[in-house]
């Protein structure tokens, strides 16, 4: 007798363990079609008809550590394999935490096995080092940890009913769990009423793998696997050496003492499915997670918030300031001038250099990186090359982007600070070069030594390290200098109005209008475009769940452009029209403060989502969070202002940059 799951909830810790099956490795075959993501598709056959053009499917069960928040070292007393070599990860896999090693489950195509002892781990209370081992292997229930198995590069899922009459395909399933000592069912012991004992742990110790595989058209070529499927039970066999896999549950009791012994035992069955090609055989895990309603709700959402910015902008540029232009134009007396308010007195003050000028322009260089390595990134994944079934790939390609986006950097942090009539531009290039990705690596580094300290398999590897710090030193770095020598060598941006010699004296200004306030408020709306989007990905980071929507995450990467540009437009106009020209690091700040918004909702989700205990742990969640936080602050900070100053570079005399130069009080009226 069984129970409905809840409804699938991020676990506990975010760190998971997990367990890879990989089939035979592909390599080049006549006839082999690639998919969208690139990868190429394996044909498999059974053993004795084996050729070029299909493989036997002779797998082996490796297991890999995946994203270890919480300290995890290789504790886990787990079968282990004899023989196998360790399979190598990417950049990308590596700075995520995946760890593949190699273990003893094996089977065959079409060879179904019933039972079949894989191995059996026997603990000694009385021993020190077993008691170690079975305290840390409840504690994992305890805390749900998760196997992740894949074979041929696709989940192996666990598959339950939901509220509703749903049903959820989980790519992981639970070592274990536990009831507790008032009698609750922890997590996934609500499955069999057998979990009763109190003060019990059961573990998973068997499962049913059932594979699921589409004959190719031309029948010579084999199968391709489209699904992989299982169901974890619990067993505690009789007989170890002969399991028949019946009987009661594995219970392990809070106070048991003595001899515990743990058989791992599995079951393989195959079966043809003709409805599903090998090319769609994602879908039935993505069907099952039920967002996209919640997706299309945030798109809609975020597009009235553009709307509503989007017609207040048109207010002021086709009404208020077309208005103001056409009333200081028909002025014909000098007494009617000097009546003129708000925005037209500080025209000559607009474009007086800010103060840290050489900060800024630094911050809008890194910005500029960062805006183009997403937007590239997000490109490329919305044409399904980085798609989840490619491994690694989003994170390396967001690297080796931003490593080669120095050029970028390096010149419009030039630009910007040639502007400003900054000169000295060797600080200038060595702030852009180190500053920001200092902050970052620096963060990163200090995470690194805390899993190093614990032990911990998820610890970024020395020579890793190195490698990092080769790409950075030996070609951002150069990239950067090469952008800066460009960005000096051109003239400095001319300025449609000319610059006063005394600066005008800023009236005293109202709460709204003062900085403060305003930067507050300016990132309030785009925070509002992204929060149901951002909830998604910091569940796919921290809870390990399948993040695979990047149509609509680009959809909202514009919508986010355009509403921290409109924003903070329209309030650098309410503050112009103050006669307050201190506009550059207000515009700077008013998109960019939507990262704070961003660190709270941060704070927010570790204290209602995930439960995560131990300081090193918690230092490592805030850690990670604040390389991100700053990312984002750079990454949003930097738009308004490119986005004037590239307008700069046009006639004044064109529609668009009239307008916008215009509406942030930029154009003398004539």
């Amino acid at each position: 007798m069984s129970a409905r799951l809840p409804a699938p909830c991020p676990p506990r810790w975010w760190l998971l363990l997990s367990l890879l099956l990989l089939g035979a490795a592909p390599g080049p075959r006549r006839g082999a079609a690639f998919y969208l993501p690139g990868l190429a598709p394996v044909n498999f056959c059974e053993e004795e008809k084996k050729s070029d053009e299909c493989k036997g499917f002779g797998i082996s069960l490796l297991p890999f550590l995946l994203k270890t928040l919480n300290i995890l070292v290789c504790r886990f007393d787990f079968c282990q394999a004899s023989e196998g070599k360790r399979p190598s990860e990417n950049l990308g896999q590596v700075l995520f935490g995946e760890r593949i090693e190699p273990s003893p489950y094996k089977f065959t195509f079409k060879k179904e096995e019933t039972c079949k002892l894989v191995c059996t781990k026997t603990y000694h209370t009385e021993k020190a080092e077993d008691k170690q081992k079975l305290e840390f292997l409840k504690k994992s229930m305890l805390l749900n940890y998760q196997h992740h198995w894949i074979v041929d590069n696709m989940p192996v899922t666990w598959c339950y009913d939901v509220e509703d009459g749903q049903r959820f395909c989980n790519p992981g399933f639970p070592i274990g769990c536990y009831i507790t000592d008032k009698g609750h069912a922890k997590d996934a012991c609500v499955i069999n009423s057998e979990f009763h004992e109190r003060d019990t742990f059961y573990i998973f110790n068997h499962v049913d793998i059932k594979i699921y595989y589409h004959v190719v058209e031309t029948g010579s070529m084999g199968a391709r696997l489209v699904a992989a499927k299982l169901e974890p039970k619990s067993f505690k066999h009789t007989h170890i050496d002969k399991p028949d896999c019946s009987g009661p549950p594995m219970d392990i009791s809070n106070k048991a003492s003595g001899e515990i012994k743990v058989a791992y035992t599995y079951s393989v069955s195959f079966e043809e499915e003709k409805n599903i090609r090998w090319a769609s055989r994602w879908d039935y895990i993505l069907e099952s997670m039920p967002h996209t309603h919640i997706q299309w709700f945030s798109i809609m959402n975020s597009l009235v918030i553009v709307l509503f910015l989007s017609g207040m902008v048109a207010m002021i540029m086709l009404r208020t300031l077309h208005k103001d232009i056409a009333r200081y134009n028909q002025m014909d007396s000098t007494e009617d001038a000097q009546e003129e308010f708000g925005w037209k007195l500080v025209h000559g003050d607009i474009f007086r250099p800010p103060r840290k000028g050489m900060l800024l322009s630094v911050f809008l260089g890194s910005g500029t990186q960062i805006l183009i390595m997403t937007f590239v990134t997000l490109f490329f994944a919305c044409l399904g090359f980085l798609s989840p079934a490619n491994r690694g790939a989003l994170m390396t390609c967001a690297v080796v982007l931003w490593v080669l986006l120095g050029t970028p950097a390096g010149y419009v942090a030039a630009r910007f600070y040639k502007s400003f009539g900054g000169e000295k531009w060797k600080t200038n290039v060595l702030l852009t070069s180190f500053l920001c990705p200092g902050i970052v690596f620096a963060d990163f580094f200090i995470m690194n030594l805390i899993l190093w300290g614990e032990g911990s398999s998820a610890a970024i590897p020395f020579g890793t390290l190195v490698a990092i710090l080769a790409l950075w030193f030996c070609i951002s770095v150069p990239l950067t200098f090469i952008g800066a020598y460009f960005g000096f060598k051109k003239n400095a941006i001319e300025h449609p109005v000319r610059t006063n010699q005394i600066p005008r004296q800023i009236p005293e200004q109202s709460f709204y209008t003062k900085p403060l306030p305003g930067i507050i408020m300016g990132g309030i709306l785009p925070f509002g475009c992204i929060f149901i989007q951002l909830f998604f990905i910091l569940n796919s980071i921290w809870s390990h769940q399948m993040y695979y929507m990047f149509g609509f995450l680009f959809l909202v990467f514009i919508i986010l452009v355009i509403t921290c540009s409109e924003a903070t437009i329209l309030l650098c106009y309410f503050h112009l029209c103050a006669e307050d020209y201190h506009w550059q690091w207000r515009s700077f700040l008013t998109s960019g403060f939507t990262a704070v918004y961003f660190l709270i909702y941060a704070i927010h989700y570790f204290f209602s989502k995930l439960q995560i205990t131990g300081t090193a742990s918690t230092i490592l969640y805030f850690g990670y969070t604040m390389i991100m936080v700053l990312i984002f602050f750079l990454f949003t900070a930097c738009f308004t202002l490119v986005f004037i100053h590239v307008h700069l570079l046009c006639r004044p005399r064109k529609v668009l940059c009239i307008s916008v130069l215009g509406c942030l009080g930029m154009l003398k009226p004539e």
